[in-house]
Protein backbone atom coordinates (compact mmCIF):
# COMPACT_ATOMS: atom_id res chain seq x y z
CA UNK A 1 0.00 0.00 0.00
CA UNK A 2 1.31 3.57 -1.01
CA UNK A 3 -0.28 5.95 1.67
CA UNK A 4 -0.30 9.52 0.39
CA UNK A 5 0.41 11.16 3.41
CA UNK A 6 -0.14 14.89 4.69
CA UNK A 7 1.67 16.29 7.27
CA UNK A 8 0.79 19.61 7.65
CA UNK A 9 2.18 22.99 7.39
CA UNK A 10 5.13 22.56 9.95
CA UNK A 11 4.50 22.15 13.28
CA UNK A 12 4.89 18.66 14.10
CA UNK A 13 1.69 18.07 16.11
CA UNK A 14 -0.68 18.99 13.64
CA UNK A 15 -0.16 15.66 11.70
CA UNK A 16 -3.30 13.61 11.87
CA UNK A 17 -3.12 10.28 13.81
CA UNK A 18 -3.66 8.45 10.71
CA UNK A 19 -0.69 9.74 9.20
CA UNK A 20 1.04 9.05 12.50
CA UNK A 21 0.20 5.41 12.11
CA UNK A 22 1.24 5.24 8.66
CA UNK A 23 4.28 6.61 9.30
CA UNK A 24 5.19 3.78 12.32
CA UNK A 25 4.30 1.55 9.84
CA UNK A 26 5.73 2.30 6.83
CA UNK A 27 8.99 0.31 5.30
CA UNK A 28 9.83 3.68 3.31
CA UNK A 29 8.97 7.21 4.04
CA UNK A 30 9.26 9.50 0.87
CA UNK A 31 9.31 13.22 2.12
CA UNK A 32 9.05 16.89 0.97
CA UNK A 33 11.31 19.94 2.10
CA UNK A 34 8.16 21.53 3.74
CA UNK A 35 7.57 17.80 5.71
CA UNK A 36 8.49 18.28 9.41
CA UNK A 37 11.46 16.00 9.52
CA UNK A 38 10.89 15.39 12.97
CA UNK A 39 8.15 13.44 12.04
CA UNK A 40 10.78 10.46 10.85
CA UNK A 41 11.48 9.95 14.23
CA UNK A 42 8.58 7.74 14.49
CA UNK A 43 8.95 5.70 11.97
CA UNK A 44 10.58 2.24 11.73
CA UNK A 45 14.75 2.19 13.10
CA UNK A 46 14.74 0.08 9.40
CA UNK A 47 12.63 2.15 7.41
CA UNK A 48 14.07 3.75 4.21
CA UNK A 49 13.96 7.23 4.27
CA UNK A 50 14.08 8.94 0.66
CA UNK A 51 14.31 12.48 0.25
CA UNK A 52 12.86 14.67 -2.85
CA UNK A 53 12.44 17.64 -1.29
CA UNK A 54 12.01 20.88 -4.14
CA UNK A 55 12.73 24.47 -3.47
CA UNK A 56 12.73 26.96 -5.90
CA UNK A 57 15.60 26.75 -8.79
CA UNK A 58 16.75 23.42 -7.20
CA UNK A 59 15.22 20.32 -7.11
CA UNK A 60 16.62 17.06 -5.68
CA UNK A 61 14.25 15.08 -8.06
CA UNK A 62 12.06 16.25 -10.69
CA UNK A 63 8.05 15.08 -10.03
CA UNK A 64 8.31 11.93 -12.59
CA UNK A 65 11.49 10.52 -11.46
CA UNK A 66 9.68 10.97 -7.85
CA UNK A 67 6.10 8.82 -9.60
CA UNK A 68 9.45 5.98 -10.82
CA UNK A 69 10.38 6.14 -6.80
CA UNK A 70 7.13 5.68 -5.55
CA UNK A 71 6.17 2.87 -8.51
CA UNK A 72 9.23 0.90 -7.95
CA UNK A 73 8.80 0.99 -4.18
CA UNK A 74 5.32 0.04 -4.88
CA UNK A 75 6.20 -2.88 -7.02
CA UNK A 76 9.12 -4.22 -4.31
CA UNK A 77 5.83 -4.78 -1.98
CA UNK A 78 6.85 -2.12 0.28
CA UNK A 79 4.12 0.01 2.31
CA UNK A 80 5.40 3.14 1.81
CA UNK A 81 4.16 6.65 2.88
CA UNK A 82 4.49 9.97 0.74
CA UNK A 83 4.60 12.23 2.89
CA UNK A 84 3.86 16.13 1.79
CA UNK A 85 3.43 19.67 3.30
CA UNK A 86 -0.08 20.56 4.14
CA UNK A 87 -2.46 18.44 2.39
CA UNK A 88 -1.69 16.10 -1.03
CA UNK A 89 -4.49 17.64 -2.83
CA UNK A 90 -4.58 21.06 -2.17
CA UNK A 91 -1.28 22.63 -4.73
CA UNK A 92 0.51 19.47 -3.64
CA UNK A 93 0.41 17.51 -7.01
CA UNK A 94 -0.48 14.62 -4.81
CA UNK A 95 -3.24 13.86 -7.29
CA UNK A 96 -1.01 13.59 -10.12
CA UNK A 97 1.50 10.90 -7.98
CA UNK A 98 -2.15 9.36 -7.23
CA UNK A 99 -3.02 8.68 -11.16
CA UNK A 100 0.44 7.34 -11.67
CA UNK A 101 0.07 4.51 -8.63
CA UNK A 102 -3.37 3.94 -10.89
CA UNK A 103 -1.63 3.51 -14.34
CA UNK A 104 0.72 1.32 -12.52
CA UNK A 105 -1.96 -0.99 -11.07
CA UNK A 106 -0.86 0.09 -7.18
CA UNK A 107 -3.08 0.47 -4.63
CA UNK A 108 -3.28 3.92 -2.54
CA UNK A 109 -4.71 5.72 0.30
CA UNK A 110 -4.67 9.58 0.60
CA UNK A 111 -4.20 10.76 4.22
CA UNK A 112 -5.48 14.45 4.44
CA UNK A 113 -3.25 17.22 6.19
CA UNK A 114 -4.12 20.51 7.62
CA UNK A 115 -3.30 22.84 4.54
CA UNK A 116 -1.32 25.60 5.43
CA UNK A 117 -3.36 27.95 3.89
CA UNK A 118 -6.05 27.75 6.74
CA UNK A 119 -3.11 26.94 9.34
CA UNK A 120 -0.65 29.49 8.84
CA UNK A 121 -3.37 32.17 8.92
CA UNK A 122 -4.70 30.88 12.17
CA UNK A 123 -1.10 30.60 13.64
CA UNK A 124 -1.14 34.57 12.91
CA UNK A 125 -3.98 35.50 14.56
CA UNK A 126 -6.48 35.32 11.12
CA UNK A 127 -9.55 33.07 10.79
CA UNK A 128 -10.02 32.47 7.49
CA UNK A 129 -13.62 33.09 7.96
CA UNK A 130 -15.54 35.12 10.24
CA UNK A 131 -19.58 35.82 10.63
CA UNK A 132 -20.31 39.42 9.19
CA UNK A 133 -16.69 40.17 7.92
CA UNK A 134 -15.84 36.75 5.55
CA UNK A 135 -18.62 34.07 4.49
CA UNK A 136 -16.39 32.96 1.62
CA UNK A 137 -12.66 31.88 0.87
CA UNK A 138 -10.97 31.19 -2.33
CA UNK A 139 -7.50 28.89 -2.25
CA UNK A 140 -5.33 30.37 -5.28
CA UNK A 141 -2.01 29.24 -6.27
CA UNK A 142 0.37 32.23 -6.90
CA UNK A 143 2.95 29.59 -9.05
CA UNK A 144 1.04 27.99 -11.82
CA UNK A 145 2.95 25.20 -13.95
CA UNK A 146 5.48 27.31 -16.10
CA UNK A 147 4.94 24.82 -19.24
CA UNK A 148 1.32 25.97 -19.54
CA UNK A 149 2.40 29.39 -21.44
CA UNK A 150 -1.08 31.27 -19.95
CA UNK A 151 -2.11 31.94 -16.44
CA UNK A 152 -5.46 29.96 -15.78
CA UNK A 153 -6.60 32.59 -12.63
CA UNK A 154 -9.48 34.98 -14.02
CA UNK A 155 -7.96 37.65 -11.64
CA UNK A 156 -11.24 39.87 -12.45
CA UNK A 157 -13.66 36.93 -11.25
CA UNK A 158 -11.36 35.92 -8.54
CA UNK A 159 -11.18 39.68 -7.03
CA UNK A 160 -14.59 39.79 -5.68
CA UNK A 161 -15.70 35.96 -6.04
CA UNK A 162 -14.66 35.95 -2.17
CA UNK A 163 -14.57 37.36 0.60
CA UNK A 164 -10.99 35.86 1.88
CA UNK A 165 -8.66 35.19 -0.74
CA UNK A 166 -5.30 32.75 0.42
CA UNK A 167 -2.75 32.77 -1.84
CA UNK A 168 -0.04 29.87 -1.60
CA UNK A 169 3.76 30.30 -3.31
CA UNK A 170 3.06 33.78 -4.32
CA UNK A 171 5.50 36.02 -2.82
CA UNK A 172 7.42 35.91 -5.53
CA UNK A 173 4.73 37.63 -7.53
CA UNK A 174 3.09 39.64 -5.05
CA UNK A 175 3.71 43.15 -6.88
CA UNK A 176 2.01 41.43 -9.91
CA UNK A 177 -0.94 40.22 -8.09
CA UNK A 178 -1.24 43.12 -5.69
CA UNK A 179 -2.21 44.95 -9.04
CA UNK A 180 -4.11 42.73 -10.91
CA UNK A 181 -6.14 42.39 -7.91
CA UNK A 182 -6.60 46.43 -7.68
CA UNK A 183 -7.37 46.72 -11.57
CA UNK A 184 -10.04 44.22 -11.13
CA UNK A 185 -11.72 45.85 -8.42
CA UNK A 186 -10.54 45.49 -4.65
CA UNK A 187 -9.77 48.71 -2.96
CA UNK A 188 -6.11 49.44 -2.58
CA UNK A 189 -6.57 50.05 1.43
CA UNK A 190 -8.06 45.87 1.18
CA UNK A 191 -6.01 44.28 4.43
CA UNK A 192 -2.93 41.76 3.71
CA UNK A 193 -0.71 39.56 5.53
CA UNK A 194 2.09 37.36 4.20
CA UNK A 195 2.73 34.91 6.73
CA UNK A 196 5.89 32.88 6.52
CA UNK A 197 6.94 29.32 7.42
CA UNK A 198 3.96 29.44 9.48
CA UNK A 199 2.87 27.09 12.35
CA UNK A 200 6.77 27.24 12.55
CA UNK A 201 9.03 28.47 15.60
CA UNK A 202 10.59 30.87 13.01
CA UNK A 203 6.84 32.07 11.61
CA UNK A 204 7.27 35.86 10.70
CA UNK A 205 4.23 38.05 9.76
CA UNK A 206 3.69 41.20 7.71
CA UNK A 207 0.88 43.16 7.52
CA UNK A 208 -0.20 45.98 5.22
CA UNK A 209 -2.72 46.76 2.11
CA UNK A 210 -2.99 45.89 -1.56
CA UNK A 211 -1.08 48.62 -2.38
CA UNK A 212 2.08 48.83 -0.03
CA UNK A 213 2.15 45.41 0.88
CA UNK A 214 5.10 44.47 -1.74
CA UNK A 215 7.15 47.23 -0.52
CA UNK A 216 6.55 45.89 2.92
CA UNK A 217 7.56 42.55 2.54
CA UNK A 218 10.68 43.96 0.69
CA UNK A 219 11.51 45.86 3.64
CA UNK A 220 11.16 42.74 5.86
CA UNK A 221 13.40 40.84 3.69
CA UNK A 222 10.67 37.76 3.83
CA UNK A 223 10.60 35.35 1.13
CA UNK A 224 9.25 31.90 0.46
CA UNK A 225 7.44 29.78 1.67
CA UNK A 226 4.74 32.23 2.60
CA UNK A 227 1.00 32.09 2.46
CA UNK A 228 -0.52 35.43 1.59
CA UNK A 229 -4.20 36.45 3.13
CA UNK A 230 -6.25 39.65 1.08
CA UNK A 231 -9.61 40.28 2.84
CA UNK A 232 -10.57 42.39 6.39
CA UNK A 233 -10.04 39.12 8.31
CA UNK A 234 -6.75 40.01 8.14
CA UNK A 235 -7.65 42.95 10.52
CA UNK A 236 -9.04 40.79 13.30
CA UNK A 237 -5.30 40.04 14.18
CA UNK A 238 -4.67 43.53 15.55
CA UNK A 239 -7.44 42.66 18.38
CA UNK A 240 -5.66 40.01 19.85
CA UNK A 241 -5.73 37.20 18.00
CA UNK A 242 -2.25 36.61 17.35
CA UNK A 243 -1.77 34.09 20.17
CA UNK A 244 1.21 32.39 18.54
CA UNK A 245 3.58 34.99 18.39
CA UNK A 246 2.65 36.22 21.92
CA UNK A 247 4.23 33.26 23.82
CA UNK A 248 7.11 34.03 26.30
CA UNK A 249 9.37 31.88 24.43
CA UNK A 250 8.11 32.19 20.50
CA UNK A 251 10.92 32.79 18.09
CA UNK A 252 13.73 31.38 21.01
CA UNK A 253 15.90 28.52 20.05
CA UNK A 254 16.63 26.43 22.91
CA UNK A 255 19.32 23.42 23.55
CA UNK A 256 18.42 21.03 25.88
CA UNK A 257 21.53 18.40 26.96
CA UNK A 258 19.54 16.09 28.69
CA UNK A 259 19.94 12.27 27.66
CA UNK A 260 17.41 11.63 25.14
CA UNK A 261 15.15 9.11 26.82
CA UNK A 262 14.81 12.01 29.61
CA UNK A 263 14.67 15.22 27.01
CA UNK A 264 10.94 14.80 26.19
CA UNK A 265 9.43 16.37 29.53
CA UNK A 266 11.75 19.60 29.16
CA UNK A 267 11.45 19.80 25.35
CA UNK A 268 7.75 19.60 25.43
CA UNK A 269 7.26 22.12 27.96
CA UNK A 270 9.55 24.79 26.08
CA UNK A 271 7.88 24.28 22.74
CA UNK A 272 4.86 24.81 24.49
CA UNK A 273 5.99 28.63 24.87
CA UNK A 274 7.12 28.49 21.83
CA UNK A 275 11.03 27.55 21.89
CA UNK A 276 12.50 26.07 19.27
CA UNK A 277 14.22 23.05 21.06
CA UNK A 278 17.15 21.82 19.53
CA UNK A 279 17.49 18.40 21.65
CA UNK A 280 21.89 17.74 21.84
CA UNK A 281 21.99 14.73 24.42
CA UNK A 282 25.33 14.60 26.13
CA UNK A 283 25.06 12.10 27.79
CA UNK A 284 23.01 7.86 27.62
CA UNK A 285 21.76 6.27 29.88
CA UNK A 286 22.68 2.46 30.38
CA UNK A 287 23.26 -0.54 32.70
CA UNK A 288 25.87 -0.51 34.73
CA UNK A 289 29.04 -2.88 33.40
CA UNK A 290 28.50 -5.12 36.60
CA UNK A 291 24.96 -5.59 38.01
CA UNK A 292 26.62 -7.87 40.79
CA UNK A 293 26.52 -5.18 43.58
CA UNK A 294 23.01 -4.54 42.76
CA UNK A 295 21.73 -7.93 42.89
CA UNK A 296 23.33 -7.94 45.80
CA UNK A 297 21.52 -5.52 47.42
CA UNK A 298 18.07 -6.67 45.97
CA UNK A 299 19.04 -10.33 47.83
CA UNK A 300 19.48 -8.61 51.03
CA UNK A 301 16.35 -6.07 50.33
CA UNK A 302 14.77 -7.06 53.70
CA UNK A 303 17.87 -5.85 55.72
CA UNK A 304 17.77 -2.10 54.91
CA UNK A 305 15.70 0.58 57.18
CA UNK A 306 16.30 3.06 54.15
CA UNK A 307 15.77 3.24 50.35
CA UNK A 308 17.13 6.60 49.29
CA UNK A 309 16.26 7.60 45.34
CA UNK A 310 18.56 10.44 44.29
CA UNK A 311 17.17 10.68 40.74
CA UNK A 312 14.34 9.36 38.29
CA UNK A 313 16.84 7.39 36.70
CA UNK A 314 17.40 5.61 39.64
CA UNK A 315 13.94 4.87 40.43
CA UNK A 316 13.66 3.62 37.28
CA UNK A 317 16.75 1.09 37.25
CA UNK A 318 16.31 -0.28 40.79
CA UNK A 319 12.88 -1.63 39.37
CA UNK A 320 13.42 -2.60 36.37
CA UNK A 321 16.20 -4.85 38.38
CA UNK A 322 13.65 -6.14 40.71
CA UNK A 323 11.74 -7.78 37.57
CA UNK A 324 14.59 -8.83 36.31
CA UNK A 325 14.69 -11.04 39.33
CA UNK A 326 10.72 -11.52 38.85
CA UNK A 327 10.34 -9.46 42.37
CA UNK A 328 7.97 -6.28 42.34
CA UNK A 329 7.82 -3.63 45.53
CA UNK A 330 6.35 -6.07 47.99
CA UNK A 331 10.20 -7.68 48.30
CA UNK A 332 10.59 -3.89 50.03
CA UNK A 333 10.32 -4.25 53.79
CA UNK A 334 7.14 -3.36 54.94
CA UNK A 335 9.07 -1.19 57.99
CA UNK A 336 11.64 0.55 55.38
CA UNK A 337 11.55 4.54 54.91
CA UNK A 338 12.06 5.84 51.46
CA UNK A 339 13.32 9.08 50.58
CA UNK A 340 13.54 10.86 47.33
CA UNK A 341 16.13 14.00 46.65
CA UNK A 342 13.22 15.57 44.81
CA UNK A 343 9.26 15.89 43.50
CA UNK A 344 9.66 14.51 40.23
CA UNK A 345 11.85 11.36 41.97
CA UNK A 346 8.58 11.14 44.40
CA UNK A 347 6.33 10.70 41.81
CA UNK A 348 7.96 7.99 40.23
CA UNK A 349 8.30 6.02 43.76
CA UNK A 350 4.74 7.06 44.45
CA UNK A 351 3.84 5.96 40.89
CA UNK A 352 5.14 2.70 41.42
CA UNK A 353 3.25 1.83 44.56
CA UNK A 354 5.41 2.90 47.50
CA UNK A 355 5.30 5.51 49.92
CA UNK A 356 7.67 8.11 50.19
CA UNK A 357 8.57 9.39 53.78
CA UNK A 358 11.20 12.24 53.32
CA UNK A 359 11.69 14.44 50.68
CA UNK A 360 13.60 17.86 51.43
CA UNK A 361 12.29 21.43 50.53
CA UNK A 362 15.76 22.19 48.37
CA UNK A 363 16.23 19.24 46.14
CA UNK A 364 19.98 18.24 46.39
CA UNK A 365 22.25 16.42 48.42
CA UNK A 366 22.85 18.86 51.13
CA UNK A 367 19.37 19.21 52.14
CA UNK A 368 18.62 16.00 52.03
CA UNK A 369 20.83 15.01 54.48
CA UNK A 370 19.45 16.96 56.40
CA UNK A 371 16.23 16.18 55.70
CA UNK A 372 17.13 12.74 57.08
CA UNK A 373 17.98 13.62 60.56
CA UNK A 374 21.36 11.96 60.17
CA UNK A 375 21.52 11.90 64.10
CA UNK A 376 18.71 8.89 64.25
CA UNK A 377 20.46 7.16 61.63
CA UNK A 378 23.60 5.54 63.84
CA UNK A 379 23.00 1.75 63.42
CA UNK A 380 20.75 1.76 60.08
CA UNK A 381 21.37 0.18 57.01
CA UNK A 382 20.93 2.52 53.85
CA UNK A 383 20.50 1.58 49.88
CA UNK A 384 21.06 4.20 47.90
CA UNK A 385 20.78 2.93 44.17
CA UNK A 386 22.01 5.32 41.81
CA UNK A 387 24.73 6.40 39.04
CA UNK A 388 27.58 4.48 39.13
CA UNK A 389 29.41 8.26 39.14
CA UNK A 390 28.34 10.36 41.45
CA UNK A 391 28.71 13.26 44.30
CA UNK A 392 29.90 11.13 47.66
CA UNK A 393 28.64 13.84 50.07
CA UNK A 394 25.28 11.43 50.56
CA UNK A 395 27.04 8.51 51.62
CA UNK A 396 29.32 10.30 52.95
CA UNK A 397 27.46 12.07 55.63
CA UNK A 398 25.55 8.89 56.19
CA UNK A 399 28.39 7.28 57.12
CA UNK A 400 29.63 9.63 59.54
CA UNK A 401 26.28 9.69 60.94
CA UNK A 402 26.89 6.01 61.82
CA UNK A 403 24.73 4.52 59.10
CA UNK A 404 25.93 1.60 57.16
CA UNK A 405 25.64 2.79 53.57
CA UNK A 406 25.35 0.18 50.44
CA UNK A 407 25.41 2.73 46.92
CA UNK A 408 25.52 -0.29 44.18
CA UNK A 409 25.57 1.43 40.65
CA UNK A 410 22.37 0.73 39.35
CA UNK A 411 23.21 2.82 35.86
CA UNK A 412 25.76 4.53 34.10
CA UNK A 413 25.79 8.04 32.34
CA UNK A 414 27.66 7.66 29.53
CA UNK A 415 29.10 10.70 27.14
CA UNK A 416 27.56 11.09 23.60
CA UNK A 417 28.41 13.86 21.20
CA UNK A 418 26.43 12.94 17.46
CA UNK A 419 25.61 16.15 16.08
CA UNK A 420 28.41 18.08 17.84
CA UNK A 421 29.63 19.66 14.47
CA UNK A 422 26.42 20.85 13.19
CA UNK A 423 25.41 22.47 16.97
CA UNK A 424 29.29 23.76 16.38
CA UNK A 425 28.10 25.78 13.74
CA UNK A 426 25.20 27.29 15.64
CA UNK A 427 26.55 28.32 18.31
CA UNK A 428 29.36 29.82 15.74
CA UNK A 429 26.71 32.10 14.20
CA UNK A 430 24.52 33.08 17.12
CA UNK A 431 21.68 30.44 16.36
CA UNK A 432 21.03 29.23 19.74
CA UNK A 433 19.69 31.81 22.09
CA UNK A 434 20.00 29.37 25.30
CA UNK A 435 21.91 26.16 26.48
CA UNK A 436 19.88 24.44 29.13
CA UNK A 437 21.83 21.86 31.71
CA UNK A 438 20.04 19.92 34.05
CA UNK A 439 23.18 18.60 36.10
CA UNK A 440 26.76 18.79 36.74
CA UNK A 441 27.37 15.42 34.38
CA UNK A 442 25.44 16.85 31.14
CA UNK A 443 27.87 20.12 31.87
CA UNK A 444 31.24 17.78 32.08
CA UNK A 445 29.83 15.93 29.17
CA UNK A 446 29.23 19.29 27.00
CA UNK A 447 33.21 20.23 28.11
CA UNK A 448 34.18 16.99 27.12
CA UNK A 449 31.94 16.90 23.40
CA UNK A 450 33.85 20.09 22.37
CA UNK A 451 37.19 20.57 24.38
CA UNK A 452 38.71 24.14 25.14
CA UNK A 453 36.49 25.46 22.95
CA UNK A 454 33.47 24.76 25.21
CA UNK A 455 33.66 28.15 26.88
CA UNK A 456 34.16 30.30 24.20
CA UNK A 457 31.22 28.79 22.15
CA UNK A 458 28.96 29.41 24.74
CA UNK A 459 30.19 33.22 25.15
CA UNK A 460 27.34 34.80 23.09
CA UNK A 461 24.86 32.65 24.03
CA UNK A 462 22.70 32.20 27.37
CA UNK A 463 23.11 29.32 29.81
CA UNK A 464 20.48 28.44 31.93
CA UNK A 465 21.24 25.62 34.82
CA UNK A 466 18.94 23.67 36.91
CA UNK A 467 20.40 24.58 40.31
CA UNK A 468 23.41 25.64 42.22
CA UNK A 469 24.99 22.32 41.74
CA UNK A 470 25.13 22.30 38.00
CA UNK A 471 26.22 25.65 37.52
CA UNK A 472 28.93 25.41 39.92
CA UNK A 473 29.95 22.40 37.79
CA UNK A 474 29.47 25.12 34.55
CA UNK A 475 31.63 27.77 36.39
CA UNK A 476 34.49 25.45 37.02
CA UNK A 477 35.13 25.00 33.33
CA UNK A 478 34.93 28.66 33.04
CA UNK A 479 30.96 28.94 31.39
CA UNK A 480 29.09 32.00 32.52
CA UNK A 481 25.86 31.21 34.07
CA UNK A 482 23.37 33.44 33.39
CA UNK A 483 20.24 31.30 35.02
CA UNK A 484 19.79 29.53 37.76
CA UNK A 485 16.41 27.63 38.55
CA UNK A 486 14.84 28.90 41.98
CA UNK A 487 13.04 25.39 42.38
CA UNK A 488 15.62 22.58 41.23
CA UNK A 489 13.26 20.90 38.63
CA UNK A 490 12.22 21.25 34.91
CA UNK A 491 9.54 23.12 35.63
CA UNK A 492 11.95 25.43 37.45
CA UNK A 493 14.68 25.65 34.69
CA UNK A 494 11.72 26.37 32.05
CA UNK A 495 10.53 29.11 34.27
CA UNK A 496 13.90 30.23 34.72
CA UNK A 497 14.61 30.47 31.38
CA UNK A 498 11.28 32.43 30.52
CA UNK A 499 12.45 34.94 32.94
CA UNK A 500 15.61 35.48 31.33
CA UNK A 501 13.99 36.27 28.23
CA UNK A 502 11.26 38.62 29.93
CA UNK A 503 14.10 40.22 31.85
CA UNK A 504 14.92 41.84 28.51
CA UNK A 505 18.65 40.11 28.40
CA UNK A 506 17.99 38.46 25.04
CA UNK A 507 16.75 39.92 21.59
CA UNK A 508 14.33 38.54 19.98
CA UNK A 509 16.22 36.57 16.83
CA UNK A 510 14.88 38.53 13.63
Amino acid sequence: MIYLVGSGPGDPGLLTVKGLRCIQEADAIVYDRLAPEALLEHAKPEAERIYVGKKPGEHTMSQEMINAVLVKLGRAGKTVVRLKGGDPYIFGRGSEEALELIEAGLPFEVVPGVTSGVAAPAYAGIPVTHRNVATSVAFITGHEDPTKGRSDVDWRKISNGADTLVLYMGIGRLKEISTQLIAAGRTPETPVACVRWGTKPEQRTVTGTLEDITEKVREADLGPPAITVVGDVVSLRELGLDWYEKRPLFGRRVVVTRARAQAGELSVELEKLGAEVREFPTIEIQQPQDFGPLDGAIQQLDSFDWIVFTSVNGVDAFLERLRHHRLDLRAVPRDAKVAAIGPATAERVREAGLSVDVVPEEYRAEALIEALDTGSLAGSRVLIPRAKVAREILPEELREAGAEVVVPPAYETVPISTGADELAKLLETGGIDCVTFTASSTVENFVQAFGKEAARLLFNTQVACIGPITADAARKYGIRVDAEAAEYTIPGLVEAVVDLFAAGLLERRS
